[in-house]
């Protein structure tokens, strides 16, 4: 795998190495323990305790968990000094058992537990927003002298932190949360990547003028299109400013099950496939060994991307990385323009009303009537059957040429089928293609065709960015025509077709390109199949059809299960269709890490929960064997709830 060091940032727009190529930026390396980061490193693994720190053993034997998984640094929480002494006694039970792991100390409000861990362990995470700035939620106006002494505020009880980590050899992640910008960052440069960026790297100028540089970076928001324009934009002002420092990827409270590894794939993965990252975490509201075997998938599928067939160079990119803005479309029956993308399901025959249960429509026979679910599918593909009764008014077939359309169907044509057929509908027709087949004949022949969809799939393991690749061929030739995404797998399991699913699609919709998705595997079922596409719209906010859940992945500051009570929010709301929920453990992780979530529920002391409308506290010290149903009554208070 080439590793480039170029001068790639110093054109607006650029953020890495280049957009057709897979090639890893590359960074300085950073001595954590034995585990150095960054540079010729390979992507390192990581993960973080869930056990009370001042629990001794319970945090090794799960420390030690963690590691035999593959683990690679091991985060532990240190809310107060006493934790923070206390990792001397985790640190020395590890070393005792042979297990020589880099421990890292978790630190937000409380600079004196981190000039005590700094002397312990082998690196510190502090967040610029509760470390030493100020997050009340005030909206504040700074003149530039008043904003600057803010800085030399911050400057003075950041320093001796500095000193410590230089003097010991102790290494820095500045990770900024997009939910705890402080009130002086979002006075200057409102709730946005920019002040993520500006967050960071104020604390970092400070290390820089201390000759410190064993720093690395973070920007993690819970909505994966956040994360991904803020990491692309601090590569893009870090070389700007001459740094170059490891990237730690993540989506914080990303939740749990299926839903959370399908967002941490579009956010993580996306910056994985321009070659962006040097450690990855998945943030699961699961056991932290669970989360290792999801990032040790993401990850290995850049082992060997390198050696994938070339794709074409881009003479000019009309995206902004910086900016969503969908691509403009015309609208062709539901695709385009202003409407959600569209799902297209696969489905064998024989074809039957129970045959499209699965893919969102359930058949009363009794009433002769179809039931549809939220996340039932646009399109069906049938390539062995055609149904023999009337379908739901949603949902139309795709056919293949000569059978030819009808009110209730729609033509897949081959290109070449397509460039020789005299019998297109006026209707509305999909267009199967790739890449290659952009030539200047063929996107004449689609400029002059209102009706044409056009499909656009590859077969290059470096699949996402030859589909943006071809994107930006319609976008420069002003092309209008709408574009269903499309992917299939082969000998995948469950987990990868999530994974990698969420990638391809991923990179694509969080930039505005896409307006229906494909997705095809033939040894999974279609409910599976229709489930995951539908989550991988919803993880990318391009089309909600279920209930969001904002929730950490807990530590040793929770303050209740968060498993067990994620699961009973879940089974009692996922039916509030667009309705985003925030469970957070603690105070520091809510409420500015729920960030956009319209509910939270955050726990405030042993077996007391403090409830949200957003932003706001509704209820303090609710205690816990009643928060669910306090929770679900202030929903139905807002005219938010639906029945079953």
């Amino acid at each position: 795998m080439a590793i480039l060091n170029n001068d790639l940032l110093t054109t607006p727009g650029k953020y890495c190495n280049k957009l057709t190529a897979y090639s890893r930026y590359r960074t300085r390396e950073v001595s954590i323990g034995d585990v150095p980061l960054g540079g010729n490193n390979p992507i390192r693994l990581q993960s973080m305790t869930t056990t009370d720190t001042m629990d001794t053993l319970g945090t090794i034997e799960q420390s030690i968990r963690m590691i035999e998984a593959g683990c690679e640094y091991v985060r532990i929480t240190a809310p107060s000094q006493n934790e923070a002494r206390n990792l001397k006694a985790i640190k020395k039970g590890l070393r005792t058992r042979g297990y020589n792991t880099p421990l890292v100390a978790d630190i937000h409000y409380t600079p004196n537990a981190a000039e005590i861990a700094a002397r312990l362990v082998e690196k510190v995470r502090v967040n610029p927003g509760n470390y030493a700035d100020k997050k009340k939620f005030q909206i504040l106006e700074y003149t530039d002298a008043e904003y600057e002494a803010e800085l030399e505020r911050i400057r003075g009880k950041f320093t001796p932190l500095v000193k410590i980590c230089k003097e010991y050899g102790t290494a820095m992640r500045i990770g900024t949360n997009h939910g705890s910008l402080s009130d002086r960052i979002m006075s200057r440069f409102g709730d946005t990547p920019l002040g993520m960026v500006e967050s960071a790297l104020e604390f970092t100028r400070i290390c820089e003028d201390l000759n410190y540089h064993n720093i690395v970076f973070s920007m993690k928001a819970s909505n994966p299109q956040v994360t991904i324009r803020a990491y692309r934009l601090l590569v893009h002002k870090m070389e700007a400013e001459g740094m170059n420092y490891p990237l730690h990827l993540g989506v914080t409270e990303a939740g749990e099950g299926e839903d959370g590894r399908i967002k941490s794939a579009v956010g993580i993965g996306t910056l994985l496939e321009d070659g962006i990252g040097d450690t990855v975490r998945v943030s699961l509201t699961e056991e932290p060994e669970a989360e290792i075997p999801v990032a040790q998938k993401l990850v290995a599928r850049y082992t060997h991307r390198g050696n994938h067939p070339p794709i074409p160079d881009v003479a000019h990119n009309p995206i902004d990385p910086f900016v969503y803005t969908r691509r403009p479309t015309v609208a062709i029956d539901k695709l385009g323009k202003d409407n959600v993308p569209i799902v297209i399901a696969t489905l064998p025959g024989p074809i039957t009303p129970e045959s499209l249960r699965p893919i969102g429509y359930d058949y009363d026979p009794d009433l002769d009537k179809w039931h549809i679910g939220d996340m039932a599918a646009d399109f069906m593909y049938l390539p062995d059957a055609n149904p023999n009764f009337q379908l739901p008014g949603t949902l139309k077939k795709i056919v293949l040429p000569p059978e030819g359309d009808s009110e209730d169907a729609c033509t897949l044509f081959t290109l070449d089928q397509y460039q020789n057929s005299i019998h297109r509908s006026n209707r509305l027709h999909f267009v199967r293609l790739k890449l290659a087949d952009l030539h200047p004949h063929t996107l004449d022949l689609f400029a002059s065709d209102p009706t044409a969809v056009l499909l656009l799939g590859t077969d290059n393991e470096h699949a996402m960015p030859e589909l943006r690749r071809a994107l930006i061929e319609l976008v420069n030739h002003d092309l209008p025509n709408p574009v269903v995404l499309h992917r299939s797998y082969t000998d995948l399991d469950e987990d990868g077709l999530r994974l990698f699913g969420a990638t391809d699609f991923g990179g694509l919709l969080t930039d505005g390109l896409g307006d229906g998705i494909w997705l095809e595997a033939p040894n999974h079922t279609p409910d599976t199949i229709n489930r995951i596409a539908f989550g991988i719209l919803q993880a990318t906010r391009t089309r909600i059809s279920k209930a969001e859940y904002i929730s950490c992945p807990s530590c040793g500051r929770t303050l209740f299960d968060l498993q067990e009570t994620t699961a009973k929010i879940r089974k009692r709301t996922d039916h509030l269709k667009g309705v985003k929920i925030g469970i957070m453990g603690c105070i520091v992780n809510g409420p500015g890490e729920m960030a956009d979530a319209d509910y939270g529920y955050v726990g405030s002391g042993p077996d007391q929960i403090t409830l949200y409308r957003g932003k706001e506290i509704v209820k303090r010290n609710v205690p816990t064997e009643s928060a669910v149903d306090e929770l679900i009554e202030l929903i139905q208070k807002d005219d938010r709830w639906r029945d079953l």
